[in-house]
């Protein structure tokens, strides 16, 4: 069976109960705070950076999407947990159901929280512009984990995909990655991926679904957007995604053509604008900026490394962050008390939308149920979804040199790393 990104998506939910929308934030924080108690170690929630002061006030864990679902495996694994409540977006809650056991239930507190991103790359257009691609290059489509032909093909995915697409890197030979692994996987997928390149044969990256990391991270290795690299739009209909044959033969990356809703608000001119305001700013911007804010930026990093760069900064300085508001409004907070002076790059309302739907009423419905054994808005990936999406991360890890993953995983043809 091929996994649908629909097989485990559902992106529709259901008003709740007007009473919870009706209690003030005081009663909704109040009535948290008894159900964890009375919930206790059966109980893990996850909050992600870019989530609400007030959600994130509840979490038993912070960090960013992957780091999380790690920790939660763990902490299952540690205390027994039943439960984990994943204060974030679908394509988390895949991730951390896919590295917990069977037995626990991963749960998203409004189903509507998705990811623009993740939803630009379709399983299915995705089979297709794999296929497009190949014939293109006048070889055959290999079979699964087969390498044919003079031109290897290696689809590496962004953490930020959907399980279905996770599943597809896996059964085709490639590897996951996250904003701050990125350059570690282009460079093993460009050495020939699981089998090493063989005499005149070369490889092209397919990289799904954000072509701004792609292109930001493959320029960093030197390579030229202009000429090595084309975007494959998946919504173009002339079957060659918008590039021509020319351009797909050339290009050493073929990166889809998805982007973060919220980094894709971040222009250079801003940059322009804060140096004209303060001379002496730093500017760091999250690679899934576009390249041209990158390129104007003095650093680059992902959440985590903008996390440490700000905790680090020395007293007196000047710093503009280009990520989610929630996140740098925090980060702000805590510069401030050190001396450190920092702001949002633009204050064009960078939140991220979906992750806003989760929220204390949510919350407090979800764990409502829980305390009377009811579980609703459970994530599950589909079993053979589930397996092939092991693959891809743990080719991650191997590759990361990271501990690789043995919790939760069903049966499989491949055995995980050892």
């Amino acid at each position: 069976m091929s996994p649908r990104k629909d097989d485990s998506m559902q992106l529709w939910q259901p008003a709740i109960p007007d009473r919870y929308t009706r209690m003030s934030e005081d009663q909704l924080a109040e009535a948290i705070r008894a159900r964890k108690a009375e919930l206790g170690s059966d109980l893990v929630i996850l909050g992600h950076h870019y989530q609400q002061d007030g959600v994130i006030e509840f979490a038993d864990f912070t960090g960013d999407s992957f780091k999380l679902s790690q920790l939660a495996a763990e902490q299952v694994s540690k205390v027994g947990a039943k439960y984990v409540v994943f204060c974030g977006v679908h394509f988390m809650a895949e991730t951390a159901d896919i590295l917990t056991d069977d037995g626990v239930a991963v749960i998203l507190p409004d189903l509507g929280a998705g990811c623009s991103m993740a939803d630009m790359a379709d399983y299915d257009q995705t089979v297709e512009a794999w296929e497009a691609i190949h014939e293109t290059l006048g070889q055959p489509v290999p079979k699964l984990d087969e390498t044919t032909g003079k031109v290897r093909v290696i689809p590496v995915c962004y953490m930020n995909s959907s399980a279905a697409i996770k599943a597809f890197c896996g059964a085709h030979g490639g590897a996951v990655c996250t904003s701050s692994n990125c350059d570690k996987i282009f460079d093993w997928a460009l050495a020939g991926g699981e089998t090493p390149l063989g005499e005149g044969e070369s490889v092209k990256i397919l990289f799904l679904p954000d072509q701004h990391l792609g292109r930001n991270t493959g320029a960093a290795a030197g390579f030229d957007p202009a000429t090595q690299m084309c975007v494959w739009d998946p919504r173009d209909a002339d079957g060659l995604g918008g590039c021509t044959e020319d351009q797909l033969r050339d290009s050493t990356f073929i990166l889809w053509k998805g982007h973060c809703s919220v980094h894709k608000l971040f222009r250079p001119e801003h940059i322009d604008q804060l140096r004209a305001e303060w001379p002496d700013v730093t500017v760091i911007a999250h690679p899934e900026c576009a390249y041209e804010v990158c390129q104007k930026a003095d650093l680059t990093g992902s959440t985590e490394g903008i996390i440490q760069a700000i905790e680090n900064a020395e007293p007196g300085s000047r710093w503009a962050i280009a990520t989610e508001v929630h996140l740098v409004n925090r980060l702000c907070n805590a510069a401030a008390e050190r001396g450190v002076t920092a702001r949002i790059l633009s204050e064009c309302q960078c939140l991220c939308t979906t992750m806003y739907r989760i929220d204390l009423p949510h919350l407090l419905w979800i764990l409502d149920h829980l305390a009377e054994g009811k579980v609703l808005n459970q994530i599950s990936v589909h079993p053979e979804a589930q397996r092939q999406a092991m693959l891809s991360l743990n080719r991650m890890l191997k590759i990361t040199a990271a501990k690789p993953i043995d919790a939760g995983a069903p049966e499989q043809d491949a055995p995980l790393i050892d």
